[in-house]
């Protein structure tokens, strides 16, 4: 008898428990019919759009004045050399490198629009700090590549768009708004050149207003342009942008980021450990990838950044100098007693040895292979067509494996806060655009390309092998953690 009173106190209490748990399990299957209302999906897309267009800008602020740096860089300081104008150039990327992570992490625990709003402003001064390089009457090259570490700094806001994008799309959208993402990035490239084209009708000269010291012509017009753009970038950002969440399924839910607004009602069920071998091979590839080109919606991204790598591979493998016409050389050189010098053209585009690119007979410039590389006198010359065929599949190949990283990466992450996680991604692939040019202009320099080449070839070799070890973790969390049937191409 007592035995029995003993265990009705046990009883009662696995009752209330087993109660407990059915209460919350009712409760999370009331979140999880939570549909997105229709108000929310436009203010969600409108946010992500905004998004859109800051990736462009941050792409255009630093393509706008890569054609003019160099004439601008000697017409203020005339002491800069052709060296200096690399640590210029790849001031961006260490500016970016470094504010990635920053930004990353600031986003994790703040809403969004406070790094947005910070890191374009400090691109939009950046760019006023260029137009006035000119005033000071010493160290002008100095004052230019703060300017542009600046711009690359305040790009680092890269890591919070993406972060936000991938926090505010189900799986089912989160290819094609990654793939738009980088789109977006990839015409801002194209079309800053062009925006600097139509200031060089500006001229030289310009005007001057003298009671502001400011020179308008065509290498300060097209940063100026810059800021403007950066100024209604903020605009947009405080007029339309929003915070949003949703799961993998498209439900929305409560968002970390935001400061008293209520976005939803979902009981986001975050529990599980992000898997880090997944993470850091995939930062690894992603490094590779950024590196190599320096010198849509299924589960199948595993196969198409497979794919994409090996076509990246196939264009290296042809560029590979595998005939047995050797290129012409530049013996004025030697008739003239003097060494060529390497313009920073060449730097750039270490391809002009080319015999289909070689320069008329009559141009000031010699032409053909420098005879102070000693490879020219034995490595055969590659020819246009092996140039054009590898162009193509390389440039097919990069962004297939460009949008599969970080697409993939978004979904290994899953619900978690990915603000420092975007933020390293973004960093290797900044690290690898310092890496790469350095890369080219040494060993192409020093060794020649069938070096260059069969190196990138090995290390991309090497790139496959990780992504077929990490292959079969490469999986959305949710699909990972049982919440998500993994769908099959």
């Amino acid at each position: 008898m007592a035995a029995a009173e003993g265990r009705e106190p046990l009883l009662r209490a696995g009752e209330e428990e087993e109660e407990q748990e059915q209460q919350q399990q009712q409760r999370r299957r009331r979140g999880r019919d939570v549909v997105e209302t229709q108000e929310h999906y436009k203010s969600r897309w409108r946010s992500i759009w905004i998004m859109y267009l800051t990736m462009f800008l941050s792409s255009v602020g630093f393509s706008i004045v890569i054609m003019s740096v160099w004439p601008y860089l000697q017409k203020i300081d005339p002491t800069a050399d052709a060296s200096f104008l690399g640590w210029i150039i790849a001031s961006y990327s260490i500016g970016q490198m470094a504010a990635s992570p920053l930004f990353g992490l600031w986003s994790n625990y703040r809403p969004r629009r406070e790094p947005l709003v910070i890191s374009t402003a400090i691109s939009v001064a950046a760019n006023c700090l260029y137009a006035y390089v000119h005033v000071p009457h010493s160290h002008n090259k100095y004052y230019m590549l703060t300017a542009r570490a600046l711009v690359g700094f305040g790009a680092g806001n890269v890591a919070v768009v993406r972060s936000y994008i991938a926090g505010a799309t189900s799986l089912t959208e989160r290819t094609s708004a990654m793939a738009n993402t980088s789109a977006c990035q990839a015409v801002g490239f194209i079309l800053g050149p062009v925006f600097q084209t139509c200031f060089t009708l500006i001229g030289e000269e310009g005007i001057t207003w003298k009671s502001i010291h400011l020179q308008l012509n065509m290498y300060t017009a097209p940063v100026l342009f810059g800021a403007l753009l950066g100024i209604i970038n903020i605009i947009l950002i405080f007029a339309i942008f929003r915070e949003h969440r949703v799961d993998d399924m498209g439900r929305q839910c409560n968002s970390i980021n935001c400061e008293g607004e209520e976005t939803g009602v979902l009981d986001q069920d975050a529990e599980g450990n992000i898997d880090h071998v997944a993470v850091v091979a995939l930062n690894f590839l992603f490094f590779v990838i950024l590196f190599v080109f320096a010198v849509f919606e299924t589960t199948g991204e595993r196969a198409i950044l497979h794919g994409g790598l090996l076509i990246v591979l196939i264009g290296f493998f042809i560029l590979l100098p595998w005939g047995k016409k050797l290129p012409n050389i530049q013996w004025q050189a030697i008739k003239n007693n003097s060494i060529p010098q390497t313009t920073p053209t060449e730097m750039v585009m270490p391809f002009w040895n080319l015999q289909a690119m070689q320069l008329p007979s009559n141009h000031s410039e010699p032409a053909g292979c420098p005879i102070t590389q000693s490879w020219c006198l034995n490595t055969p010359m590659i020819y246009l067509a092996q140039y054009i065929s590898s162009d193509i599949l390389i440039g097919l190949g990069y962004p297939v494996c460009n949008v599969m990283s970080y697409t993939l990466y978004s979904k290994i992450l899953g619900p978690k806060p990915q603000g420092v996680y975007m933020g390293w991604l973004t960093a290797s692939g900044s690290g690898a655009r310092i890496l790469g040019p350095v890369f080219v202009s040494q060993i192409y320099t020093h060794l020649g390309p069938r070096w260059a080449f069969s190196l990138i070839c090995g290390v991309v070799v090497i790139s496959l092998l990780v992504l077929e070890i990490v292959y079969k973790r490469l999986i959305a969390f949710s699909v990972r953690f049982g919440r998500m049937q993994e769908e099959r191409s």
